[in-house]
């Protein structure tokens, strides 16, 4: 019987348990996916302490990638044996196999791994949008990257950089600035060492970023609004620390008068089209070795519990995977 992390109740990672479920077929439309890799998203943690409250009991995890082991009906384009990559708009990828809607696959390039492509596909997307729909980032822009060795910065501090834009990174120690440069960022700030507002504005000459994207949230937002000059832009799409607080449109005029924007992937990716569309290019630049990924590959899924721990204290860097 196949095995899948659940949870019965909101809390600490001890909440995460590895049960048996009941092998499931895949109905009109769908097809049943054998995962050989599992991405980690911060999402999942708001989901498991129930920052974003959901229905339980509940599986948790968006991205996956695997082998597609059988067809519903009424699916066209896919067959038996491909090698897929999904996100889903429902919690469940924490699982040995699953049944995912056929609109959400796309076919995994040869090139690319199964474990790139799960550690790839969620990260890539959101990077995209950020970098393309959000503020279409131009040569020659100032940007800020919160989290910059994390799994989203990683690949949107080289995004931006390939589009000719000066990237600051920041991060949470000496240790992961390394990464940062490697990937991306012309200059990297540490969090709680460095003034962010005066070394942006210090490393724009005295004008601030063109946009701050920042996935940190509550620690870092009074910076991010301080780091950006006269009506730029500060995206908030992560709550790493928890929400940004209430936000004073009133003294954000007598400053910079920024905009302000939360950017979240079911706005963005509106039809499956797109997505697949989206998709296809991040395949396509992760292939030509545009975006390089620095992937841990160290857990497995029945380390779910101490993957999140390690997660939750910023211990980790890059693309996280689990193995089933």
């Amino acid at each position: 019987m196949p095995h899948a992390i659940r949870i019965h109740v909101h809390g600490g990672p001890e909440v995460l348990q590895w049960e048996a479920v009941p092998a499931a077929g895949p109905g009109p439309g769908e097809v049943l996916i054998r995962q050989t890799a599992i991405g980690l998203n911060f999402i999942d943690v708001y989901e498991r302490t129930g920052l974003y409250p959901g229905a339980l009991p509940s599986g948790l995890g968006r991205e996956g990638a695997g082998v597609i082991e059988a067809l519903g009906p009424r699916v066209r384009g896919l067959k038996v044996g491909d090698r897929v990559a999904y996100v889903s708009s429902r919690p469940g990828a924490y699982a040995q196999e699953r049944v995912v809607a056929a609109n959400r696959v796309v076919k995994v390039p040869d090139g690319v791994s199964d474990r790139l492509a799960a550690a790839a596909i969620l990260k890539g997307l959101t990077a995209w949008f950020l970098v393309r729909r959000t503020h279409r980032v131009a040569r020659g822009d100032a940007v800020v990257v919160h989290a910059a060795a994390g799994g989203v910065g990683l690949i949107l501090a080289q995004w931006a950089s390939l589009l000719g834009a000066r990237v600051i990174g920041v991060v949470g120690s000496d240790a992961k600035a390394e990464t940062a440069r490697e990937h991306g960022c012309q200059h990297v700030l540490v969090l709680g060492r460095d003034d962010l507002p005066g070394r942006v504005r210090e490393l724009t000459g005295g004008a601030g970023a063109h946009v701050v994207y920042d996935s940190v949230g509550k620690d870092t937002w009074a910076a991010s609004l301080a780091s950006v000059r006269l009506n730029g832009l500060v995206v908030s799409f992560g709550s790493a620390s928890g929400n940004p607080p209430p936000f004073d449109v009133g003294a954000s005029g007598r400053q910079s008068a920024p905009y302000v924007h939360r950017a979240t992937m079911i706005n963005y990716m509106t039809t499956p089209e797109i997505a697949a569309a989206s998709a296809a290019k991040v395949f396509a630049m992760v292939k030509k070795g545009l975006l390089k990924t620095a992937i841990d590959e160290s857990y497995r899924l029945k380390d779910v519990v101490k993957l999140h721990r390690d997660a939750e204290a910023r211990k980790t860097t890059g693309q996280i995977i689990m193995v089933p």
